[in-house]
This record gives C-alpha cells, structure tokens and sequence, in this order.
C-alpha cells in the first residue's frame, strides 16, 4: 500500500514553477528594487528632455528687428487721423431754420441799414434770405413747413451723453427751430437750454439721441502752450465733417467783432483753417481731447475765408456755460 504520509506532503508541497513565481512576486515588491526603477525611469526622462533643442533666447536685436518689420508691412496712422478718430463721434452738425415771414422783416431791416449780427464772427453777413455761399438750400425736411428756410449751418460738440450739445450763439441767433446731425447720420430736433453771451456760446438738447452717444472728452487748457498742436473739425461752408490742423498761436487773445458790438477776452489764438460753419465746433489736442470753442476768425476783407488767424472759447468757460464743475 502507498504511504499516506509521503502523499499528503506530496499535496502539501508547491511545485518548482509556483516558487519561482512567489520568489518574482516578493522581489517586485522589495523597495529597494522599487526605487531603483523609478531612479532609472527618472533619468531616461530627464536624459530625454536635456537631448531636445531650447528656443534661443530673444535679444533686443530680434525685438528691434521685429518692430522695424511691423513699421514697414503697417502703415501706422498719424497724430492727426487719431485725434480725428476720437473726436469724430461727438462732433455734430448744427443747422437753423427761420420762418420766411421773419425773412421778410429782416429785408426791411437791411433796407433802412439795419444789420443783425447773424453769421460767422469776423465775417460779413449773408444777404437775408440767402443761405451763405456753398452752404445748402432750403431745408426739405417734412416736418418744416414751406415757409420755413435754412438760414445757416455751424457745427457743436456733445459734451454729456444726455444730448447736451455746445456750439456758438451766433450760430442760432433768430433761429426759429434748430436740427443737430449726429455722427450716425441721426437727425434730431434741439432746444436752447442755456447761453453765455460774453463768450459766444449756447447749450443746446437734442430730443432724440443715438443708441451708443459717445460724448467729447474735455481737457484743461493750463498747460497749453503756444506751438502745440491742435486739430479744429466743422462743417466750414456745411461741408464735413471736415478737420484742420495746426498749432496754437498764442493764449488770453481779445476779439472785438467787426461791428465793435461784442468784446470777447481770454480768447485761444490758433492758425488751424476755419471759416464760416466751423463756429461751435472743437479745438482739440491730438489725444482728441476739447480745450476750446472755436469761435471767431480775423478777417479784415469782406471774403469770409480764413487768413490765417482763428479764436477759441477756452473749454473752461464753455463747461461753466454747462454748468459742468472746473477742471
């Protein structure tokens, strides 16, 4: 008979594939072993990494370089378009209408030698009845009735995104309804809320404003100096919106109108082109920036253009005008 005690440590017994198995399974998980591997794996990788190329480091040659190239392949705009760029959405255009019967009575006036002081600062009037010259006709909108006429076209600058609108008393002056253009082409009626004589100015509200109003930013005009540039957007002669550049010329200028009616002081001088329709409209820096109203041109002939000499309200007596606080 087989022996049962040598059978069942037979059983008992793993066979020699199993313990080699066991010895494999114990040395994986020896950590000594463990720490070797990742040892290894740390620097495969890191051998690896040291192998790839690094980006060269940029000198202030490249950046150099790289400007250059972007100045020659764009074609930057100027100080001037910029300046132009920023003012244009507030600039708008300001046209007055007056009814024929008034008309009438102006011809009498000028008849006996009576002459209002409507019109361009500076610049003999228009004959009553007549727009000035290269202004536009009669005004065809349907709300003007057939009694009514265009009697001038100027220029104002928004100032609050309310609609509150600056320009030149002269330029309403009579005026028996005003329209304001605004930047989109949007046409609104406006009221004058307020005026300042002394300084050629009006407050005007338009009752109907565009979706995004972007009101003019005001500036400063204490550290203006003569030589600094300027930029002057209106509707000269109601073409525009037109700009002009130039320096100021000088500061705290008196203007006495050519009728000696009105003295105006602590005027801007500048040579910026402006001429009849550029009245109300702004005097800017080349940030974009109001400092002034223009208001008057020097002009001692009776052709109405610019020779060379124009005046500013100071942004400071236009915003007290508004009832805005000081700079």
């Amino acid at each position: 008979m087989p022996d049962d005690s040598a059978a069942a440590q037979g059983a008992g017994s793993p066979s020699p594939g199993a313990l080699r198995r066991r010895r494999f399974a114990i040395s994986l998980a020896s950590p000594r072993l463990l720490w070797t591997a990742i040892l290894l794996l740390g620097a495969a990788l890191a051998l690896s990494l040291a192998l790839q190329p690094h980006p060269r480091r940029l000198t202030q040659e490249d950046i150099n370089a790289a400007v250059l190239k972007t100045m020659e392949t764009h074609v930057m705009p100027s100080e001037w378009a910029k300046a132009y760029e920023n003012i244009k959405p507030s600039v708008v255009r300001v046209v007055s209408y007056v009814k024929k019967s008034h008309l009438k009575e102006e011809i009498g006036k000028a008849g006996k030698g009576e002459h209002s002081d409507k019109g361009a600062k500076g610049a003999k009037p228009a004959r009553p009845g007549k727009p000035p010259h290269g202004m536009m006709d009669a005004t065809t909108d349907s709300d003007a009735a057939d009694d009514e006429v265009e009697s001038g076209v100027g220029t104002g600058v928004v100032i609050v995104d309310k609609g509150v609108i600056l320009t030149n008393m002269h330029v309403i002056a009579g005026s028996d309804r005003i329209k304001v253009v605004f930047s989109d082409g949007l046409e609104s009626p406006a009221t004058i809320t307020g005026v300042q004589p002394e300084n050629d100015l009006a407050v005007l509200q338009a009752s109907k404003l565009p979706d995004d109003l972007i009101p003019a930013t005001l500036r400063s005009t204490h550290d203006l100096q003569p030589g600094d540039k300027v930029l002057a957007v209106g509707f000269p002669f109601g073409i525009g919106p037109s700009a002009s550049g130039g320096i100021i010329s000088g500061l705290g200028r008196v203007f006495r109108s050519p009728e000696g009616k009105q003295e105006m002081k602590n005027l801007i001088q500048f040579d910026a082109a402006a001429n009849p329709g550029n009245s109300g409209g702004p005097l800017v820096t080349m940030d974009g920036e109001v400092v002034g109203i223009v208001t008057a041109i020097l002009n001692p002939t009776p052709a109405r253009t610019f020779l060379g000499i124009g005046f500013a309200v100071p942004i400071e007596n236009a915003a007290s005008a508004v009832g805005l606080p000081p700079f």
